[in-house]
């Protein structure tokens, strides 16, 4: 596939997964055995990461992620944005706070043949905490 074609798929995935909360669409786009490396978690398997989606859109209903770097070369995609969203749902313990938060991240998607197999993301996590009230800033 082209670097325009990947990059395509990676603003999918942003679009539909993220934002518009379409699980459905990673069936389409990651393999089975899908491997998720993060500075926080690992998760290992398609399902383990809908799961994931699943909480985080648990805890932030209105989640929108926002591109603001999108390269693509050979079988990689890389991305730099930002995540936006209200704490309505508990997140890691955390209970819901009702706050407007934000926070960046890095990442990089390895595809082959179109699909998703790996990644490896960095979140601002400390941030994120902060802004949650549940690390003093």
């Amino acid at each position: 596939m082209s670097a325009e074609k990947y990059k395509a798929l990676g603003r999918r995935l942003v679009e539909e997964a993220i934002n518009e909360g379409n699980l459905a669409f990673i069936d389409e786009f990651m393999v089975s055995d899908y491997d998720r490396h993060d500075a926080s978690s690992h998760v290992v398997g398609r399902e383990n990461y809908k799961q994931l989606l699943r909480a985080i859109r648990v805890a932030f209903p209105d989640l929108h992620e926002t591109i603001e770097v999108l390269i693509a070369e050979g079988d990689m995609v890389a991305l730099r944005g930002t995540f936006r969203g209200t704490h309505k749902g508990e997140l890691r313990g955390i209970a819901p706070t009702g706050k407007v938060v934000e926070w960046t991240y890095t990442g990089i998607i390895r595809l082959a043949n179109g699909k998703m197999v790996e990644s490896w993301s960095n979140s601002d996590m400390l941030g994120l905490m902060q802004q949650l009230g549940a690390i003093p800033e």
